[in-house]
């Protein structure tokens, strides 16, 4: 699955299973399994590694998706982002703001970041001005949007709901990817009120077979975007 540019930065666009992990005995041999069953983006978050243990692992995701045209992100860390050769980094609400981030991995990687109710998109949408003067949209290249649902990898924080997916997904130009418990069985709900690019943690991450459950969600993700497209 090869990616096409926009400009000196990945296009998103047409992508739609986007693999977050963290690190794992496997790493090299999991992601590979997941990009054979139709993963098409990569993020590696570990929040408990040390930076030089981080830069070691990294290395291996990107060598991985470098060979297979995947686009490889690298999460909370635009310090570390050319030392290990990502694609992009991913910056949530507690990390820095995407303005800083932007500085610091330049104009050639990609930039996301999390946002999980109104108040933030319109602070990415530069509404209200949270991120720079007023009508000063956020430098990213896509948000998230969620978690949907109430998940344990990201304790504490409750499920947004459908509705806060819908909103994002009408009112941003960039890519909005839904996270929070995606599996086979709700990839239809999402797509019903416009989610078109998905996130996927504990699905893949809690396989048995990564390649199966990837190709399971995959096609599920093909068959009803390309329904809702028809």
């Amino acid at each position: 699955m090869s990616g096409t540019p926009a400009g000196d930065r990945w296009d998103l666009s047409h992508r739609r299973l986007y693999l977050c992990t963290p690190d794992r005995p496997d790493l090299e041999k999991f992601v590979g399994r997941c990009i054979d069953g139709g993963v098409d983006v990569v993020q590696l978050r570990d929040k408990h590694l040390g930076d030089g243990e981080l830069v070691v692992r990294a290395g291996l995701v990107r060598r991985v998706c470098s060979a297979a045209g995947v686009p490889f992100v690298l999460n909370d860390r635009p310090d570390l982002a050319g030392e290990v050769g990502a694609d992009g980094v991913h910056v949530g609400q507690d990390d820095l703001p995407p303005s800083t981030a932007r500085r610091l991995v330049g104009d050639d990687l990609l930039l996301g970041l999390s946002t999980h109710a109104t108040g933030e998109l319109d602070a990415a949408l530069g509404v209200g001005g949270a991120e720079g003067r007023a009508g000063d949209p956020a430098p990213v290249d896509y948000l998230s949007a969620g978690p949907v649902v109430a998940t344990p990898t990201k304790p504490g924080r409750p499920g947004t709901g459908t509705a806060y997916l819908a909103e994002a997904v009408r009112r941003s130009s960039w890519p909005v990817w839904v996270t929070g418990g995606v599996d086979p069985d709700c990839v239809g709900e999402l797509v019903d009120v416009g989610a078109r690019h998905f996130v996927v943690v504990r699905w893949l991450v809690e396989a048995d077979d990564p390649y199966v459950a990837a190709r399971t969600l995959r096609r599920r993700i093909d068959e009803c975007v390309g329904d809702a497209a028809g």
